[in-house]
C-alpha cells in the first residue's frame, strides 16, 4: 500500500519571531493539532518545537518547510481546503512572498516510510524542471500509486 507525501514550501516576509509572522506563529499548534486530528493523516516533519519552523533545508532562512504524508489526496485536500486550515491559508499573502519557483510537490511513498527533507528537494527540483508526472505533482494532477509504480518501473 502507498500513501501521498507532500511537502511545501514558503518564504517568510518576516523572521518568525517577529510581530508580522506573531498571527501565523500562534495559530501553528492549533493547525497542526487540526492536521493529525483529520481523517487520513498518518505524519508531519517536527523539530523540538513540535512543528517544523526551525528546519533549515535551503540556504534562505526565511524558507520554512512543511512536510506529511496522508493516506490519499482527498485526505489531504479536505484539510487543505475544507477545514478551518483554510483560514489560515487564504491569509498567506500577509506572512509569505508569492514564490516563482515550485513550492508544492506530492509522491507517493510506501506505507512504513518517512519522507526525508532531501527526497523533497529532490522532487520539487524534479517539478519545477519536469512538470507534473507520478514522480512529482500537484492538486492538478490525480496520478494515483499504481501510476507512479509504473513511471518508476
Amino acid at each position: 500500500m502507498s500513501y501521498l507525501a507532500q511537502v511545501n514550501i514558503a518564504k517568510m516576509v518576516a523572521e518568525i519571531d517577529s510581530p508580522i509572522m506573531e498571527d501565523f506563529a500562534n495559530n501553528l499548534d492549533r493547525i497542526n493539532t487540526l492536521a493529525e486530528a483529520s481523517s487520513g493523516f498518518i505524519w508531519r516533519l517536527v523539530a523540538n518545537e513540535d512543528n517544523a519552523t526551525s528546519i533549515q533545508v535551503f540556504e534562505d532562512t526565511f524558507i520554512l518547510v512543511n512536510m506529511s504524508v496522508w493516506k490519499h489526496m482527498e485526505a489531504l485536500y479536505q484539510f487543505t481546503y475544507a477545514s478551518e486550515h483554510v483560514e489560515i491559508f487564504k491569509r498567506k499573502k500577509e506572512w509569505f512572498h508569492k514564490m516563482t519557483a515550485m513550492h508544492m510537490a506530492f509522491w507517493y511513498v510506501q506505507e512504513n516510510h518517512r519522507p526525508t527533507v532531501e527526497e523533497a528537494k529532490k522532487r520539487l527540483a524534479y517539478l519545477q524542471k519536469h512538470g507534473e508526472t507520478p514522480y512529482a505533482f500537484t492538486f492538478k494532477s490525480k496520478f494515483t500509486a499504481e501510476d507512479a509504480e509504473n513511471f518508476m518501473a
